[in-house]
């Protein structure tokens, strides 16, 4: 059993959101990826396609998130489920940050609007 500390997680910085990174391969999951992801007031997040399912649970602040171009204001204690395949995005229009749970496979990728493939090191 591995246990993680909250000041064992890896941060990385995209699209002016933070996502702490806690469980992935290079953590030595063999299946799942986890981590919080920190969204600032203001952000407008970039809408991508996921290629695996996504678990969202908000736990502080709000975001609207939007599904195949439909948003959904979450507050705390609310999930997302975001399907493989489908369209998502993050914004924090709220006036103070805003933390979020994520969970999904390992392996998961993103395709932006413009045919960018990325690749999370989080997810890999």
């Amino acid at each position: 059993m591995a246990i993680l500390k909250e000041g064992d997680a890896v941060a990385h910085r995209m699209h002016g959101a933070v996502f702490h990174s806690y469980a992935a391969p290079a953590r030595g999951s063999a299946e799942l990826c986890a981590w919080r992801l920190e969204v600032e007031a203001g952000v407008t997040g970039m809408p991508h396609r996921v290629s695996r399912e996504e678990v969202f649970l908000l736990l502080s602040g709000t975001v609207t998130v939007t599904l195949d171009g439909t948003p959904e204001v979450l507050a705390p204690g609310d999930v997302a489920v975001v399907p493989a395949g489908a369209s998502v995005s993050v914004d924090n229009h709220g006036d103070g940050p805003a933390a979020v749970w994520v969970t999904t496979s390992v392996g998961l990728e993103a395709t932006t609007g413009d045919g960018a493939v990325i690749r999370p090191p989080w997810t890999q």
